[in-house]
């Protein structure tokens, strides 16, 4: 979906449609922005940004609260749609999904025009736009489905991935965050021509075995994975932005007790039946700066959670933190 939650919000108010809107926290609070619209992405505004910062970008930048109740509500429409055309699905967020339409008997089993059904009938249904990205795999129906937003539909055949991949910038490729992409440019790396021309055990070594091998593949447009309906939940957390800073000697412990009974409820509610193979705690410092530290277990475990706080505390040296947050791995072995 195109910039979602700002999408439903203005959809529901039609007079914000050519005003910079976004849907997150307010200023005051130290919030971030789960999304904004194109109008205030000229702004170079974007999502997980603070809203102080965003609002400094643009003063007249119309800030929502999040309704998540309503997201939920017209995302389960969306998703409804999709099983229209095939039973598999594999949603990745509210607004997202891969789908697999190779047996599809809609649409002459067309891939591109199932995709422009899929969107006719989300804009007749609820009146918003979608984007799709059509290919043979996931990797580059991923990449093509943002290439032409909003509203836009871009294919990349069998015998275009070639020449599409050799041409795309390394920063594009999954698992290539700001650092990952500053290593690989450092190493002279721009696009995944360059990539090509490293052998998988260079890479293995400049980036580490699995890291190394996602690389040497995904440069070459390679991607193997199945679209999975049933994909189980990893891991589950539960994190707080403070207002005022979390000074860790004096309130970590009160923030973390509460942030615990939150993350038992949510284990309740979601993963009751899941095993546990780790719990881990993450810290953002006042400079932004994501610090994390796990502990292998087989049940989430406070007492645990507090010697993790207390040696990530003196380990980091950190006495003030923006956010803490707890969570959870999960594993498929008893």
């Amino acid at each position: 979906m195109d910039c979602f939650y700002a999408a439903v919000e203005i959809r529901d108010n039609p007079s914000l449609a050519d005003k910079p809107v976004a849907v997150g926290g307010t200023a005051e609070d130290r919030s971030v922005l789960c999304t904004c619209n194109y109008v205030a992405r000229k702004y170079k505004i974007r999502s997980a940004m603070a809203t102080a910062y965003a609002k400094r970008l643009c003063p007249d930048l119309i800030v929502l609260p999040v309704n998540m109740n309503k997201y939920q509500e017209v995302a389960k429409i969306i998703h409804g749609i999709f099983l229209e055309f095939t039973p598999l699905v594999e949603p990745l967020s509210l607004d997202e999904a891969y789908l697999d339409v190779t047996d599809s008997p809609h649409c002459q089993g067309s891939a591109t025009l199932i995709a422009k059904a899929i969107r006719q009938r989300i804009w007749d249904t609820v009146q918003l736009t979608a984007s799709a990205g059509v290919s043979s795999n996931k990797l580059i129906a991923k990449i093509a489905s943002g290439w032409k937003k909003p509203n836009g539909l871009f294919v990349i055949r069998p015998e275009e991935i070639d020449g599409f991949i050799k041409n795309l910038p390394v920063s594009e490729l999954f698992g290539v965050g700001k650092v990952t992409a500053e290593k690989l440019h450092g190493l002279g790396f721009k696009s995944c021509a360059d990539l090509q021309n490293v052998s998988l055990l260079e890479l293995q070594n400049y980036f580490g075995d699995k890291a190394g091998i996602r690389l040497y593949e995904q440069c070459r447009g390679i991607d193997e994975r199945a679209v999975e309906p049933n994909r189980v939940r990893k891991s589950l957390s539960v994190e707080r932005t403070s207002v005022q800073d979390i000074i860790v000697e004096e309130t970590g412990l009160t923030v973390l007790h509460e942030l615990y009974d939150s993350l038992l409820i949510r284990l309740k509610k979601h993963a009751a039946d899941r095993h546990i193979k780790n719990q881990y705690i993450k810290f953002k410092s006042t400079d932004y700066k994501v610090t994390t530290l796990e502990r292998s277990c087989h049940e989430v475990n406070l007492d645990l959670y507090e010697q993790l706080l207390a040696d990530m505390s003196e380990r980091s040296n950190l006495k003030k933190l923006r956010l803490m947050g707890i969570g959870v791995h999960f594993t498929d072995r008893h």
